[in-house]
């Protein structure tokens, strides 16, 4: 039995500078399809967002995407999903995006991304959840995020336990194994 059912993927509504960003996330969304992981993500049609949403669509996969009202009046929610599920406020659809997933993975993206990834690692730290998260590290995107993550835990500010749970991966099936290896260690009870 698979661990990881539902994947929350965090990701700019940007598509970004060069083509190893949309690469990246059209090799998630086949790797995902390709094992039977659902999309779980933030309802856009625009960016990053939007073409993992249109690529896991494309392949047969199911896609939950999850968009405060305020942004589907503004026409950025991806009208094609499997459901989409309407939020009044972003700390809502965080929520429920972590209601519906079992783990979490952030690709390249802006401040969005990060709310979500730092969100998601403090609910976790708090005992809200113990669902594992990873960074897919695009073309070093995240490189230098996980130095100062690293400065951090030397500094005395994250404990090295802590530190750990942040799980980078550079291709999305290697993402994929962490994130399923982790939250099997999770139901079992172990510290991943």
């Amino acid at each position: 039995m698979k661990n990881v059912q539902r994947l929350a993927v965090y990701c700019g509504s940007a598509a970004g500078s060069g083509p190893a960003f949309a690469e990246a996330t059209r090799a998630t969304a086949a790797a995902m399809v390709g094992r039977g992981i659902d999309l779980v993500y933030g309802g856009g049609r625009l960016g990053l967002m939007g073409l993992i949403a249109d690529s896991v669509l494309s392949a047969g996969g199911r896609v939950y995407g999850v968009i405060p009202t305020a942004l589907v009046n503004l026409e950025v929610a991806h009208t094609g999903l499997t459901e989409l599920h309407r939020v009044e406020t972003m700390h809502e659809r965080k929520a429920k995006m972590t209601d519906l997933a079992d783990a979490f993975l952030a690709l390249p993206g802006g401040i969005g991304t990060l709310d979500e990834l730092f969100e998601a690692w403090s609910w976790n730290a708090l005992g809200y959840h113990k669902k594992p998260f990873c960074l897919l590290n695009v073309d070093g995107f995240w490189d230098g995020m996980i130095e100062f993550i690293n400065h951090a835990t030397q500094s005395g500010f994250l404990s090295a336990q802590r530190r750990g749970q942040l799980l980078v991966a550079t291709s999305p099936n290697e993402a994929l194994d962490l994130l399923d290896e982790a939250a099997a260690a999770a139901t079992q009870g172990m510290v991943w």
